[in-house]
């Protein structure tokens, strides 16, 4: 009895499986959504500004090598060992002239011209802050063998603003926004 039992169940819950789900009920009338409560999508980029984003994109890739040779220097402070101090001083200096290389390639494509108004300021401090980098590259390039913690020391604080800069423009342009790649350490 009981097997006859849990066969019922088995076979009613299997059935019920294979139903059709009930359709959504159906979308309310377009005069009832508020105007300001519609989120509206930007409109997609003009041929200029795809060509600024794919700038952007390229020498986001120098940036990121930037903030691996930091993140590199950062960790080796921890430890009292001169050799991996060195070797990450050496790798922060090679790693400033791969990014100057990204960041050179990628920077004539942006053009702050190509947008409008606020926007247009915004993609024009982008831009400082980015040639802002590419000039301490070679400094960095220079001097990060032999005093790796002061070259880090400079580069975090201009990479953080180069971050702060990027957030803006990129709440500006309608692209989604990231957390700050370089985080404030908590002790």
């Amino acid at each position: 009895m009981r097997c006859l039992a849990v066969l019922v169940c088995v076979a009613t819950t299997v059935a019920r499986a294979q139903e059709p789900t009930p359709p959504p009920p159906p979308p309310s009338a377009p005069d009832s959504v508020r105007a300001e409560s519609a989120l509206v999508p930007p409109p997609p980029p003009s041929p200029e500004q795809k060509r600024f984003l794919d700038g952007l994109r390229t020498a986001t890739r120098g940036i990121a090598q930037l903030k691996d040779g930091l993140n590199r220097v950062t960790r080796t402070q921890s430890k009292s060992d001169s050799v991996s101090q060195r070797r990450a001083g050496r790798l922060l200096a090679g790693l400033c002239g791969s990014a100057r290389a990204f960041m050179g390639r990628g920077r004539p494509y942006m053009k702050p011209a190509v947008y409008e108004d606020s926007t247009r300021l915004k993609a024009r401090r982008l831009t400082t802050q980015m040639d802002s980098l590419i000039s301490y590259t070679t400094s960095c390039e220079q001097t990060a063998t032999a005093t790796p913690v002061p070259v880090a020391t400079e580069l975090t604080k201009r990479l953080k603003s180069y971050d702060a800069v990027l957030r803006e423009f990129r709440l500006a342009v309608g692209l989604p926004v990231k957390a700050d790649s370089v985080p404030t350490l908590k002790r």
